[in-house]
């Protein structure tokens, strides 16, 4: 186990830390996954940091993309001060590019597929145009592409919100 490893261990004793194929913070089964061949390098130590923050803040569902994005922002604001507890610094580029991949998602799933744009969310799992009246779909999955369906009208009241969650 490295020292990092070993501190994040003590940060968060109620959590455990195994070695996966990603860097992942699953608040369901309270576990957090990491990359052990970049545990030594910069990025991936910034990557265990982030997960962690996510755990000491102890964040678990989101009700919108922009939600999502904002756990985001807050979970690398603290990796970066737990970072600096034990002199470490963040690169402030590395985190927002990784903010970027999320921005660019959001944008993805947030732009009218008939007037390209961009439109506040309307639940979790839909949009609808302020400009042309367009309603469409999104997968509830932060992973997956921001593939947008569009519905018609009367399908529309089937919608029902949800509340995502970390898995």
């Amino acid at each position: 186990m490295t020292d990092l490893v070993k501190f994040v261990d003590d940060l968060v004793p109620e959590v455990k830390l195994e070695p996966g194929s990603v860097f992942y913070w699953s608040p369901k089964k309270r576990l957090i996954t990491y990359r052990a061949d970049l545990i030594n390098e910069p990025t991936g130590q910034w990557a265990l940091l982030h997960e962690a923050a996510h755990a000491v803040m102890n964040h678990t569902t989101y009700s919108s993309d922009i939600g999502l994005l904002k756990l985001e922002v807050e979970a690398w604001d603290k990796a970066k001060t737990i970072a600096e507890e034990i002199g470490l610094e963040i690169d402030e580029e590395h985190i927002q590019d990784c903010l970027d991949t999320y921005r660019d998602w959001l944008h993805g799933r947030s732009t009218c597929p008939n007037c390209a744009i961009i439109c506040m969310q309307a639940s979790p799992t839909s949009y609808k145009c302020h400009n042309c009246n367009t309603s469409w779909t999104v997968s509830s999955s932060r992973f997956c592409r921001p593939y947008r369906l569009t519905i018609k009208d009367n399908k529309e009241k089937r919608l029902r919100p949800k509340t995502a969650t970390f898995s």
